[in-house]
Protein backbone atom coordinates (compact mmCIF):
# COMPACT_ATOMS: atom_id res chain seq x y z
CA UNK A 1 0.00 0.00 0.00
CA UNK A 2 1.44 3.32 -1.12
CA UNK A 3 1.89 5.89 1.60
CA UNK A 4 -0.92 7.90 -0.43
CA UNK A 5 -3.46 5.54 0.08
CA UNK A 6 -2.57 5.07 4.06
CA UNK A 7 -4.92 8.17 4.93
CA UNK A 8 -7.86 6.67 3.07
CA UNK A 9 -7.10 2.89 4.12
CA UNK A 10 -7.40 5.09 7.87
CA UNK A 11 -10.11 6.34 7.09
CA UNK A 12 -12.38 3.38 5.64
CA UNK A 13 -11.36 1.13 8.84
CA UNK A 14 -11.98 4.02 11.52
CA UNK A 15 -15.50 4.72 9.67
CA UNK A 16 -16.06 0.89 9.48
CA UNK A 17 -15.15 0.75 13.73
CA UNK A 18 -17.71 3.44 14.13
CA UNK A 19 -20.39 1.93 11.93
CA UNK A 20 -20.04 -1.54 13.76
CA UNK A 21 -20.17 0.51 17.07
CA UNK A 22 -22.97 2.51 15.75
CA UNK A 23 -24.97 -1.05 14.42
CA UNK A 24 -24.59 -2.54 17.31
CA UNK A 25 -25.67 -0.34 19.35
CA UNK A 26 -28.84 0.11 17.05
CA UNK A 27 -29.60 -3.69 17.11
CA UNK A 28 -29.58 -3.89 21.10
CA UNK A 29 -32.05 -1.10 20.96
CA UNK A 30 -34.23 -2.73 18.07
CA UNK A 31 -33.86 -6.28 20.24
CA UNK A 32 -34.74 -4.48 23.74
CA UNK A 33 -37.45 -3.06 22.15
CA UNK A 34 -38.79 -6.29 20.30
CA UNK A 35 -38.44 -8.44 23.55
CA UNK A 36 -40.39 -5.27 25.65
CA UNK A 37 -43.48 -5.46 23.09
CA UNK A 38 -43.75 -9.36 22.92
CA UNK A 39 -43.34 -9.35 26.71
CA UNK A 40 -45.78 -6.51 26.47
CA UNK A 41 -48.48 -7.93 24.53
CA UNK A 42 -48.04 -11.65 26.17
CA UNK A 43 -48.58 -10.02 29.72
CA UNK A 44 -51.81 -8.19 27.91
CA UNK A 45 -53.29 -11.39 26.72
CA UNK A 46 -53.00 -13.28 30.02
CA UNK A 47 -54.61 -10.50 31.45
CA UNK A 48 -57.56 -10.40 29.17
CA UNK A 49 -57.82 -14.12 30.09
CA UNK A 50 -57.90 -13.67 33.79
CA UNK A 51 -60.37 -10.87 33.45
CA UNK A 52 -62.63 -13.04 31.59
CA UNK A 53 -62.23 -15.83 34.04
CA UNK A 54 -63.31 -13.74 36.60
CA UNK A 55 -66.10 -12.67 34.81
CA UNK A 56 -67.44 -15.59 33.70
CA UNK A 57 -67.05 -16.89 37.23
CA UNK A 58 -69.13 -14.64 38.73
CA UNK A 59 -71.73 -15.35 35.91
CA UNK A 60 -71.88 -18.82 37.15
CA UNK A 61 -72.28 -18.07 40.73
CA UNK A 62 -75.24 -15.95 39.62
CA UNK A 63 -76.67 -18.43 37.48
CA UNK A 64 -74.91 -21.39 36.95
CA UNK A 65 -74.06 -23.10 33.56
CA UNK A 66 -76.73 -21.79 31.22
CA UNK A 67 -76.01 -17.98 32.46
CA UNK A 68 -71.67 -18.67 31.26
CA UNK A 69 -73.09 -20.09 28.12
CA UNK A 70 -75.24 -17.01 27.31
CA UNK A 71 -72.65 -15.02 28.31
CA UNK A 72 -69.87 -16.19 26.13
CA UNK A 73 -72.58 -16.23 22.89
CA UNK A 74 -73.50 -12.95 23.42
CA UNK A 75 -69.83 -11.94 23.29
CA UNK A 76 -68.36 -13.47 20.70
CA UNK A 77 -71.55 -12.42 18.31
CA UNK A 78 -69.79 -8.65 19.32
CA UNK A 79 -66.22 -9.41 20.51
CA UNK A 80 -63.23 -9.35 17.67
CA UNK A 81 -61.45 -11.40 19.71
CA UNK A 82 -62.85 -15.26 20.22
CA UNK A 83 -62.14 -17.02 23.45
CA UNK A 84 -61.46 -20.67 24.10
CA UNK A 85 -64.47 -21.39 27.15
CA UNK A 86 -64.46 -24.95 29.10
CA UNK A 87 -66.59 -25.91 32.04
CA UNK A 88 -65.57 -29.25 33.49
CA UNK A 89 -68.27 -30.43 35.80
CA UNK A 90 -68.02 -32.59 38.61
CA UNK A 91 -68.99 -35.73 36.54
CA UNK A 92 -65.80 -35.04 35.03
CA UNK A 93 -68.08 -33.96 31.71
CA UNK A 94 -66.62 -31.11 29.49
CA UNK A 95 -68.84 -28.76 28.20
CA UNK A 96 -67.33 -26.75 25.23
CA UNK A 97 -69.09 -23.04 25.51
CA UNK A 98 -67.40 -21.42 22.37
CA UNK A 99 -67.97 -22.47 19.02
CA UNK A 100 -65.98 -25.32 18.06
CA UNK A 101 -64.45 -24.15 14.68
CA UNK A 102 -60.54 -23.72 14.11
CA UNK A 103 -59.58 -24.41 18.22
CA UNK A 104 -57.94 -27.69 16.63
CA UNK A 105 -55.18 -26.62 15.93
CA UNK A 106 -54.90 -22.99 17.33
CA UNK A 107 -51.67 -22.97 19.72
CA UNK A 108 -53.84 -21.49 23.32
CA UNK A 109 -52.74 -20.02 26.06
CA UNK A 110 -55.02 -20.65 28.89
CA UNK A 111 -55.98 -20.28 32.39
CA UNK A 112 -58.10 -21.90 34.77
CA UNK A 113 -59.93 -22.18 38.43
CA UNK A 114 -62.02 -24.73 40.40
CA UNK A 115 -65.48 -23.49 42.06
CA UNK A 116 -66.16 -24.45 45.29
CA UNK A 117 -68.87 -27.35 44.00
CA UNK A 118 -65.58 -29.08 42.19
CA UNK A 119 -66.64 -27.21 39.28
CA UNK A 120 -63.20 -26.52 36.56
CA UNK A 121 -63.66 -23.74 34.07
CA UNK A 122 -61.10 -22.90 31.81
CA UNK A 123 -60.48 -19.90 29.48
CA UNK A 124 -57.89 -20.09 26.45
CA UNK A 125 -57.11 -17.19 23.83
CA UNK A 126 -55.34 -17.95 20.45
CA UNK A 127 -51.77 -16.49 20.22
CA UNK A 128 -52.26 -16.38 16.01
CA UNK A 129 -52.57 -12.49 16.32
CA UNK A 130 -50.29 -11.89 18.56
CA UNK A 131 -47.53 -13.90 16.33
CA UNK A 132 -48.60 -12.52 13.08
CA UNK A 133 -48.44 -8.84 14.62
CA UNK A 134 -44.98 -10.21 16.15
CA UNK A 135 -44.05 -11.30 12.77
CA UNK A 136 -44.77 -8.28 10.88
CA UNK A 137 -43.08 -6.55 13.91
CA UNK A 138 -39.80 -8.07 12.99
CA UNK A 139 -40.01 -7.55 9.39
CA UNK A 140 -40.43 -4.22 10.36
CA UNK A 141 -37.35 -4.32 12.61
CA UNK A 142 -35.66 -5.84 9.75
CA UNK A 143 -35.88 -2.83 7.36
CA UNK A 144 -34.98 -0.31 9.73
CA UNK A 145 -31.91 -2.76 10.85
CA UNK A 146 -30.71 -2.56 7.55
CA UNK A 147 -31.53 1.13 6.79
CA UNK A 148 -29.40 2.21 10.12
CA UNK A 149 -26.36 -0.20 8.57
CA UNK A 150 -26.96 1.45 5.55
CA UNK A 151 -27.31 4.92 7.18
CA UNK A 152 -24.14 4.32 9.61
CA UNK A 153 -21.63 3.24 6.74
CA UNK A 154 -22.41 6.28 4.76
CA UNK A 155 -22.36 8.34 7.10
CA UNK A 156 -19.48 6.78 9.24
CA UNK A 157 -17.27 6.91 5.97
CA UNK A 158 -18.55 10.89 4.64
CA UNK A 159 -17.76 12.09 8.73
CA UNK A 160 -14.31 9.96 9.12
CA UNK A 161 -13.30 11.39 5.41
CA UNK A 162 -13.89 15.04 6.32
CA UNK A 163 -12.58 14.23 9.80
CA UNK A 164 -8.65 13.10 8.45
CA UNK A 165 -9.06 15.45 5.54
CA UNK A 166 -6.59 17.64 7.36
CA UNK A 167 -4.14 14.56 8.22
CA UNK A 168 -4.11 14.27 4.61
CA UNK A 169 -3.08 17.77 4.22
CA UNK A 170 -0.63 17.00 7.24
CA UNK A 171 1.16 14.09 5.60
CA UNK A 172 1.39 15.61 2.26
CA UNK A 173 2.91 19.13 3.66
CA UNK A 174 5.25 16.88 5.39
CA UNK A 175 6.20 14.88 2.46
CA UNK A 176 7.15 18.15 0.60
CA UNK A 177 9.28 19.30 3.61
CA UNK A 178 11.39 16.05 3.13
CA UNK A 179 11.44 15.90 -0.66
CA UNK A 180 12.27 19.79 -1.09
CA UNK A 181 14.15 20.25 2.69
CA UNK A 182 12.06 23.61 2.72
CA UNK A 183 10.38 24.99 5.95
CA UNK A 184 8.06 27.46 4.86
CA UNK A 185 5.24 25.28 3.89
CA UNK A 186 2.25 25.56 6.27
CA UNK A 187 -1.16 22.61 6.59
CA UNK A 188 -4.06 24.94 6.52
CA UNK A 189 -5.74 25.46 9.16
CA UNK A 190 -9.81 25.97 9.29
CA UNK A 191 -11.49 28.42 10.27
CA UNK A 192 -14.81 29.68 12.76
CA UNK A 193 -16.62 27.24 14.57
CA UNK A 194 -15.87 24.66 16.92
CA UNK A 195 -12.13 23.29 16.50
CA UNK A 196 -11.11 19.95 17.77
CA UNK A 197 -8.21 17.61 18.50
CA UNK A 198 -7.20 17.38 14.72
CA UNK A 199 -7.59 21.19 14.43
CA UNK A 200 -5.16 22.07 17.83
CA UNK A 201 -2.60 19.51 16.10
CA UNK A 202 -2.47 21.55 12.92
CA UNK A 203 -2.07 24.64 14.88
CA UNK A 204 0.54 23.02 17.08
CA UNK A 205 2.54 21.64 13.74
CA UNK A 206 2.26 24.98 12.09
CA UNK A 207 3.97 26.52 14.99
CA UNK A 208 6.55 23.89 15.38
CA UNK A 209 7.79 24.58 11.73
CA UNK A 210 7.58 28.47 12.79
CA UNK A 211 10.16 27.79 15.41
CA UNK A 212 11.90 25.14 13.17
CA UNK A 213 11.95 28.34 10.34
CA UNK A 214 13.19 30.73 12.99
CA UNK A 215 15.92 28.36 14.12
CA UNK A 216 17.02 27.34 11.00
CA UNK A 217 16.82 30.82 9.61
CA UNK A 218 18.95 31.94 12.82
CA UNK A 219 21.53 29.57 12.33
CA UNK A 220 22.09 29.88 8.74
CA UNK A 221 22.75 33.79 9.48
CA UNK A 222 24.90 32.62 12.81
CA UNK A 223 26.82 30.84 10.06
CA UNK A 224 26.91 33.58 7.66
CA UNK A 225 28.37 35.81 10.79
CA UNK A 226 30.39 33.54 11.93
CA UNK A 227 32.34 32.88 9.27
CA UNK A 228 32.71 36.76 8.59
CA UNK A 229 33.60 37.33 11.95
CA UNK A 230 35.98 34.06 11.83
CA UNK A 231 37.82 35.50 8.92
CA UNK A 232 39.38 38.14 10.89
CA UNK A 233 40.94 36.73 14.30
CA UNK A 234 41.67 33.54 11.98
CA UNK A 235 43.66 35.92 9.44
CA UNK A 236 45.38 37.89 12.28
CA UNK A 237 46.49 34.49 13.73
CA UNK A 238 47.70 33.49 10.20
CA UNK A 239 49.77 37.09 10.02
CA UNK A 240 51.30 37.00 13.31
CA UNK A 241 52.83 33.21 12.30
CA UNK A 242 53.58 34.25 9.10
CA UNK A 243 55.39 36.79 10.33
CA UNK A 244 57.58 34.97 13.00
CA UNK A 245 58.57 32.29 10.13
CA UNK A 246 58.83 35.48 7.62
CA UNK A 247 61.92 37.12 10.05
CA UNK A 248 65.18 36.33 11.33
CA UNK A 249 65.28 34.05 14.48
CA UNK A 250 64.31 36.00 17.54
CA UNK A 251 63.07 34.19 20.41
CA UNK A 252 61.15 37.47 21.73
CA UNK A 253 59.61 38.01 18.29
CA UNK A 254 58.53 33.92 18.44
CA UNK A 255 57.33 34.62 21.93
CA UNK A 256 55.15 37.73 20.85
CA UNK A 257 54.15 36.13 18.06
CA UNK A 258 52.62 32.52 19.88
CA UNK A 259 51.23 35.05 22.52
CA UNK A 260 48.89 36.96 19.57
CA UNK A 261 47.81 33.39 18.44
CA UNK A 262 46.51 32.69 21.52
CA UNK A 263 44.89 35.54 22.05
CA UNK A 264 43.35 34.99 18.68
CA UNK A 265 42.24 31.31 19.39
CA UNK A 266 40.86 32.23 22.54
CA UNK A 267 38.90 35.26 21.04
CA UNK A 268 37.44 32.29 18.55
CA UNK A 269 37.00 29.80 21.06
CA UNK A 270 34.97 32.23 23.48
CA UNK A 271 32.71 32.67 20.08
CA UNK A 272 31.83 29.23 19.58
CA UNK A 273 30.98 28.36 22.90
CA UNK A 274 28.78 31.42 23.50
CA UNK A 275 27.30 30.53 20.02
CA UNK A 276 26.82 26.86 21.40
CA UNK A 277 25.30 28.00 24.79
CA UNK A 278 23.02 30.34 22.67
CA UNK A 279 21.70 27.48 20.59
CA UNK A 280 21.67 25.09 23.46
CA UNK A 281 19.27 27.47 25.60
CA UNK A 282 16.76 28.19 22.31
CA UNK A 283 16.40 24.42 21.38
CA UNK A 284 15.83 23.48 25.42
CA UNK A 285 18.36 21.26 25.84
CA UNK A 286 20.50 23.41 27.95
CA UNK A 287 21.00 21.72 31.46
CA UNK A 288 20.12 24.31 34.09
CA UNK A 289 21.41 23.19 37.95
CA UNK A 290 18.28 24.77 39.43
CA UNK A 291 18.71 26.05 42.69
CA UNK A 292 16.74 28.40 45.10
CA UNK A 293 18.62 32.03 44.49
CA UNK A 294 18.51 35.59 45.65
CA UNK A 295 18.65 37.92 42.71
CA UNK A 296 20.21 40.74 45.43
CA UNK A 297 23.43 38.21 45.63
CA UNK A 298 23.56 37.51 41.80
CA UNK A 299 23.59 41.49 41.20
CA UNK A 300 26.27 42.08 44.31
CA UNK A 301 28.46 39.18 42.03
CA UNK A 302 28.44 41.05 39.00
CA UNK A 303 29.12 44.40 40.75
CA UNK A 304 32.38 42.87 42.44
CA UNK A 305 33.66 41.65 39.00
CA UNK A 306 33.52 45.01 37.02
CA UNK A 307 33.22 47.29 40.15
CA UNK A 308 37.59 47.82 38.70
CA UNK A 309 36.76 48.00 35.42
CA UNK A 310 34.12 50.87 36.43
CA UNK A 311 36.22 52.61 38.23
CA UNK A 312 39.27 52.34 35.85
CA UNK A 313 36.43 54.37 33.46
CA UNK A 314 35.15 56.77 35.94
CA UNK A 315 31.49 55.32 36.15
CA UNK A 316 29.67 55.02 39.14
CA UNK A 317 27.85 51.81 40.07
CA UNK A 318 25.58 50.93 42.60
CA UNK A 319 22.89 48.15 43.48
CA UNK A 320 20.10 48.66 45.42
CA UNK A 321 17.36 45.84 46.49
CA UNK A 322 14.18 47.61 46.66
CA UNK A 323 12.38 43.73 47.56
CA UNK A 324 14.18 40.64 48.30
CA UNK A 325 13.55 38.52 45.05
CA UNK A 326 13.76 34.55 45.07
CA UNK A 327 14.31 32.66 42.08
CA UNK A 328 14.55 28.75 41.25
CA UNK A 329 17.22 28.74 38.71
CA UNK A 330 20.89 27.94 37.44
CA UNK A 331 23.06 30.58 39.53
CA UNK A 332 26.26 30.26 36.93
CA UNK A 333 23.64 31.48 34.00
CA UNK A 334 22.36 33.86 35.68
CA UNK A 335 25.28 35.29 36.86
CA UNK A 336 26.17 35.52 32.99
CA UNK A 337 23.23 37.38 32.10
CA UNK A 338 24.11 39.93 35.10
CA UNK A 339 27.54 40.38 34.03
CA UNK A 340 27.16 40.56 30.07
CA UNK A 341 24.50 43.77 31.03
CA UNK A 342 26.54 44.94 33.22
CA UNK A 343 29.15 44.95 30.95
CA UNK A 344 27.06 46.62 28.22
CA UNK A 345 26.45 49.26 30.35
CA UNK A 346 29.74 50.25 31.58
CA UNK A 347 31.16 49.87 28.11
CA UNK A 348 28.23 52.36 26.49
CA UNK A 349 28.80 54.97 29.51
CA UNK A 350 31.21 57.90 29.28
CA UNK A 351 33.24 58.79 31.64
CA UNK A 352 31.37 60.64 34.99
CA UNK A 353 28.09 58.04 34.08
CA UNK A 354 25.96 55.98 36.01
CA UNK A 355 24.86 52.34 36.41
CA UNK A 356 22.37 51.56 38.79
CA UNK A 357 21.10 47.60 39.35
CA UNK A 358 17.67 47.12 40.84
CA UNK A 359 16.47 44.19 42.00
CA UNK A 360 12.52 44.45 42.83
CA UNK A 361 9.34 41.89 42.86
CA UNK A 362 6.58 43.32 40.78
CA UNK A 363 3.74 41.60 39.91
CA UNK A 364 4.28 38.03 41.41
CA UNK A 365 7.43 38.74 39.25
CA UNK A 366 11.12 38.59 40.28
CA UNK A 367 12.94 41.63 38.75
CA UNK A 368 16.30 42.63 37.90
CA UNK A 369 17.01 45.93 35.60
CA UNK A 370 20.16 47.87 34.80
CA UNK A 371 19.93 51.09 33.60
CA UNK A 372 22.80 53.43 32.74
CA UNK A 373 23.34 57.34 31.41
CA UNK A 374 24.99 55.70 27.97
CA UNK A 375 24.81 56.63 24.95
CA UNK A 376 21.56 54.86 23.93
CA UNK A 377 20.55 52.57 21.30
CA UNK A 378 19.15 54.13 18.05
CA UNK A 379 15.51 53.35 17.74
CA UNK A 380 16.59 51.74 13.90
CA UNK A 381 18.32 49.19 15.73
CA UNK A 382 16.55 48.04 18.85
CA UNK A 383 14.83 45.32 17.28
CA UNK A 384 18.14 44.02 16.46
CA UNK A 385 20.03 43.80 19.09
CA UNK A 386 18.88 40.64 19.94
CA UNK A 387 20.02 38.94 17.42
CA UNK A 388 23.29 37.23 17.13
CA UNK A 389 26.69 39.06 16.36
CA UNK A 390 24.67 42.17 15.75
CA UNK A 391 26.79 45.18 16.08
CA UNK A 392 25.46 48.62 15.64
CA UNK A 393 27.45 51.36 14.40
CA UNK A 394 28.44 52.60 17.70
CA UNK A 395 29.31 49.48 19.24
CA UNK A 396 32.30 48.63 16.60
CA UNK A 397 34.72 51.02 18.30
CA UNK A 398 34.04 49.16 21.47
CA UNK A 399 35.60 45.73 22.51
CA UNK A 400 33.03 42.63 22.02
CA UNK A 401 31.91 39.20 19.65
CA UNK A 402 27.85 41.01 19.40
CA UNK A 403 26.64 37.76 21.43
CA UNK A 404 26.03 39.09 24.94
CA UNK A 405 22.43 40.04 24.49
CA UNK A 406 21.94 37.18 22.28
CA UNK A 407 23.08 34.99 25.18
CA UNK A 408 21.26 37.09 27.76
CA UNK A 409 17.82 36.29 26.35
CA UNK A 410 18.33 33.23 25.76
CA UNK A 411 19.05 32.14 28.79
CA UNK A 412 16.30 34.44 30.57
CA UNK A 413 13.55 32.32 28.35
CA UNK A 414 14.87 29.04 28.94
CA UNK A 415 14.10 30.20 32.24
CA UNK A 416 10.78 31.11 32.26
CA UNK A 417 11.10 34.25 32.30
CA UNK A 418 11.82 37.84 29.72
CA UNK A 419 13.68 40.68 28.98
CA UNK A 420 13.25 44.10 27.35
CA UNK A 421 15.01 47.25 26.74
CA UNK A 422 13.80 51.05 26.72
CA UNK A 423 16.21 53.26 25.96
CA UNK A 424 16.57 57.24 24.77
CA UNK A 425 19.43 57.66 22.16
CA UNK A 426 21.79 60.29 24.22
CA UNK A 427 19.87 59.71 27.63
CA UNK A 428 20.77 56.11 28.44
CA UNK A 429 19.10 52.54 28.57
CA UNK A 430 17.35 50.43 31.13
CA UNK A 431 17.88 47.14 30.75
CA UNK A 432 14.64 44.39 32.54
CA UNK A 433 14.95 40.96 33.70
CA UNK A 434 11.73 39.19 35.10
CA UNK A 435 11.56 35.74 36.36
CA UNK A 436 9.32 33.66 38.16
CA UNK A 437 9.30 33.85 41.72
CA UNK A 438 10.39 30.66 43.40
Amino acid sequence: MSSADRPLFYGLRLGVWYATLFVLGSTAIVSLTYYLTAASLAQRDRQIIRDKLAEYGTAYYRGGINLVADTVRAEQRTAQERLFVRVVDRGAEAIVLSEREGWDEARLETESVRFADGTLMQVGKSTEAREDLLARFRAALGIVTLTVVLVALTGGLLVTRSAIQPIRQLNRVVRRIIRTGRTDERVPVRTGGVTDAIDELTALFNAMLDRIERLVTGMRSALDNVSHDLRTPLTRLRGSAEMALAGPLDADRYREALADCVEESDRVLVMLTTLMDISEAESGVMQLRREPVQLADVAARALELYRDVADAKGVSVSVRVAREASVTADRTRLEQVAANLLDNAIKYTPSGGRVDVLVDLRDGRALLSVTDTGVGIPHDELPRIWERLFRGDRSRTERGLGLGLSLVKAVVEAHGGSVGVDSVQGRGSTFTVTLPVA
